[in-house]
């Protein structure tokens, strides 16, 4: 993506941040509004969306406008996410199916299985950073220093972010009986 000007500044710049924010206020009503009408969930709708400008973000250097425009370029990113979104959906809709019919059977120590998949859903609902340092911390059993190490963000840094994400986990968790 390029700033108004045609020119890209260097990577990390100020240049890519007005760039950023530009597209972002440009496409995003295309791209939230694709993914709302395809998912019919707001909240399912705003991570697609997130995930849409992270990932062209990052694929910047892959576009080629010769190929299409911005906006069909972002089009396909949000198609790919989407279809993502939806399998994920299915295959949570269908492990609450296995252990509602586990459940009825009389299965027993099925209860643990079912928060997990509460956890796993609120996780997902996390911000990126939130969720990738839980995700190491309780799924990969890395430590923080760990952590620091494989992300490559400073330790004081994955330190909030794990705080903040077991925070916004407890509230999400605590209120979830009463939380639409």
């Amino acid at each position: 993506m390029r700033t108004a000007a045609g020119a890209s500044g260097p990577a990390g710049g100020p240049s890519d941040d007005m760039t950023l924010a530009a597209a972002y206020r440009q496409w995003w009503p295309l791209v939230h509004g694709l993914a709302r009408r395809a998912l019919g969930d707001v909240r399912e709708a705003e991570d697609v969306t997130q995930q849409v400008f992270l990932a062209a973000w990052r694929g910047r250097a892959g576009y080629r406008p010769e190929l299409g425009s911005p906006a069909a370029w972002l089009t396909g990113i949000t198609r790919r996410r989407i279809a993502d979104a939806l399998d994920a959906r299915t295959r949570r809709t269908a492990v609450v199916d296995r252990l509602a019919a586990r459940e009825a059977a009389g299965v027993p120590g099925v209860e643990w299985v079912v928060d997990r998949v509460l956890i796993t859903q609120e996780l997902a609902r996390l911000p990126a950073p939130q969720r990738t340092v839980l995700r190491l911390a309780y799924y990969e059993d890395l430590t923080q220093p760990q952590i620091a190490e494989r992300t490559g963000w400073p330790l004081g840094t994955v330190k909030s972010h794990a705080r903040r994400g077991l925070s916004r986990l407890r509230t999400r968790l605590d209120g979830g009986a009463a939380a639409p």
